[in-house]
């Protein structure tokens, strides 16, 4: 199953991707499921497609994408977690998952402008797959990790690498208002192979592929992920985990690659989707 929110008119609305189109329903429509957030916190996704799958089909022009998951109680990232791209920033592969987090609100949806911040230049981006926590974990091995992914949507980890590099802590540089993006669908577990693993991720800067890898090269995939996170802390429902960004950042190459107003990020992943931005100046 592959959700989908929006707004149209300012009200929210969800739907359902489906063979004919999009179907959806509006908050003040009856049998509205509720939102993203509350779809996966209440795990009823097979009856909320039951009833958007005999909804009206939904003219995607006259709607606008809405960020999927509005109220996690934790963003979760995983920095360095391929090979290639800690060995491109001069980094030795992580003997234990480096997290950071990035705050929800910060965030905003597919086709929603990323804002270069007129404190920085060095506005770098970073295509990463999310797991969406759909069942409480805490102190999980990681033989049963998997039941605990409700699904995955994308994630661009827009990060202002200067402030990001002026600290052992990288929490200011990776939390300017409006630099990272998630969406557009959320995609349940079902839909894709276990962990989301043998997946082509890209990112595209202006149609050039600047990031081309597959998930199966995470150093920690999603199972392990959960394992080590939920040791420490109790993953709730909706808590998003974003695993990680492969070779190909901005900031590794000669001369560096920035986003810049007027540029368009798209980060692709095979069966999950595009998430598609475009880069705005400060106003």
């Amino acid at each position: 199953m592959r959700f989908f929110a929006f707004t149209k008119n300012g009200k929210p609305g969800l739907g359902l991707r489906t063979d004919e189109g999009l179907r959806g329903l509006m908050q003040d429509d009856p049998g509205y499921p509720g939102d993203m957030d509350a779809l996966v916190r209440s795990g009823n996704w097979t009856k909320a497609a039951e009833v958007l799958s005999a909804a009206n089909l939904i003219d995607e022009d006259g709607i606008t994408p809405a960020l999927p998951f509005q109220k996690a109680g934790k963003v979760l990232c995983v920095g360095l977690n391929y090979a290639d791209h800690a060995a491109e920033t001069n980094h030795a592969p992580p003997p234990y998952p480096t997290v950071f987090v990035r705050f929800n609100d910060l965030l905003v949806p597919h086709e929603g402008d990323l804002v270069c911040p007129a404190a920085s230049g060095d506005f770098d981006y970073e295509g990463e797959v999310v797991a969406v926590i759909g069942k409480e974990a805490h102190r999980v091995p990681k033989d049963e990790a998997l039941d605990h992914v409700a699904g995955y949507t994308l994630f661009n980890d827009g990060s202002i690498r200067d402030f990001q590099m002026a600290t052992p802590q990288w929490t200011l540089g990776k939390n300017f208002d409006a630099t990272g993006s998630m969406g557009p669908d959320f995609v349940t577990a079902d839909e894709l192979p276990a962990g989301a693993s043998g997946l082509r991720i890209q990112t595209r800067l202006n149609g050039e592929i600047v990031q081309d890898a597959n998930t199966e090269l995470l150093i920690y995939d999603v199972a392990t992920l959960i394992e080590k996170l939920s040791a420490i802390m109790t993953l709730r429902v909706g808590d998003l985990i974003v695993t990680g960004t492969p070779a190909g950042v901005g900031m590794a190459r000669t001369p560096p690659l920035w986003m810049k107003p007027g540029d368009v990020c798209e980060v692709e992943v095979e069966q999950i989707g595009t998430l598609r931005n475009a880069i705005v100046a400060e106003a």
